[in-house]
């Protein structure tokens, strides 16, 4: 059975999503917070914090955007051998191009839309079970939350052999969280989920539970032996996030603010635990005081240099996204296929 139910046309136009309300909302938010963040750090030197930012290396800004853009084809290769374990093949410049675009979608759209557009985007264009692919962006996300907590907790370790400072240890508590959580939801799905289902009286059970097996195929088709090259992936993955922010502060040549690869790890980490919160589209304003507040409070780093590393990481990180995810989507096969197939199954269902 085919489980791309037909959408009215544009459901999931790029262009609708932003003119959303709640998008709308989700661009405003992010606004408030910078502006809170501004009012409270109401004592930065504008002058400073500008010429600061224009003297940073180009060399190492180059070399921290570029490592960045390595983490793409990871993901994609990543997605291609959970795909593949789902019985679907494509290939890796397939998986990584459909990535990058809905990298651009989860940057202007909260709720990481975007992990649903990409699942969208692989179905309109390869013709396969859209359930399915959820399960395998599903377990794609578990095996991030695990790597963010697992090396998070790791580099906080190591960053702060000396004693933990009380708010490394809120942090911490949050990751065991996070950990604790995952274990027990991937066991709730693994045994109780479909016999939850079949217990429940839902209306349409019998498509219901057709929709709830393609996804858990997806969740759990993975091979036991690739476990191993899958964490690896997932590892390097994020390691290029804290490179990226450990270039910048380079490039920025601080004489006074020390992180290490352990600081930039948890400090990259906790970021990107904090783009998790769906209420913004890539956590904008949530990240911004997050990792502001981290940098000075934790590890004490005079605020305008903190919020100098923050913008130029973000300017890497989300801005180059809105522009080279931008052109992607606007020249992308891929997008003019969707639209394509979207506007021919509406017009099937016309007639």
């Amino acid at each position: 059975m085919n489980d791309s139910a037909a959408a009215p046309p544009g459901q999931l136009s790029l262009a609708r999503r932003l003119r959303d309300p709640r998008t709308i909302v989700s661009i405003v938010l992010p606004l408030v917070l910078l502006a809170l963040l501004a009012f409270n750090l109401r004592e930065l030197d504008l002058g400073v914090l500008v010429s600061t930012i224009l003297a940073a290396s180009p060399l190492l800004l180059l070399g921290a955007f570029a490592i960045y853009y390595l983490g793409f084809p990871l993901r994609g290769y990543r997605w291609q051998l959970l795909l593949r374990s789902a019985g679907t093949r494509i290939g890796l410049r397939d998986s990584t191009e459909i990535i990058f675009i809905s990298w651009l979608v989860n940057c202007l759209v909260p709720a990481k839309l975007g992990d649903v557009y990409r699942a969208w985007l692989l179905r309109a264009n390869f013709i396969v079970s859209l359930s399915r692919t959820f399960g395998t962006v599903f377990i794609e996300r578990i095996f991030d939350l695990f790597a963010i907590a697992i090396l998070g907790l790791a580099a906080a370790f190591w960053s702060f052999r000396g004693g933990l400072p009380t708010e490394v240890q809120v942090v911490i508590g949050i990751g065991l969280a996070v950990l604790l959580g995952l274990a027990i939801g991937l066991y709730t799905v693994r045994n109780f989920g479909r016999r939850s289902i079949v217990r429940l009286p839902l209306p349409a059970k019998a498509k219901l539970l057709e929709y709830y097996d393609r996804f858990e195929q997806g969740v759990f088709a993975i091979n036991p032996r690739q476990v191993p090259l899958l964490a690896l992936i997932t590892a390097l993955i994020w390691a290029t996030e804290a490179m990226r922010l450990l270039l910048v502060i380079e490039a920025l040549d601080f004489r006074d603010v020390h992180l290490g690869i352990s600081g930039a790890f948890f400090v990259a980490l906790a970021a990107s635990l904090l783009t998790a919160i769906p209420l913004t589209p890539a956590g904008l304003g949530i990240v911004e005081l997050g990792v502001v507040g981290i940098l000075t409070v934790i590890y004490g780093v005079d605020q305008t240099n903190a919020v100098a590393i923050t913008l130029v990481d973000r300017a890497i990180s989300v801005f180059s996204i809105w522009v080279l995810g931008g052109i992607a989507y606007v020249v992308s096969s891929k997008t003019k296929g969707a639209r394509e197939r979207r506007a021919a199954e509406v017009a099937d269902l016309g007639t």
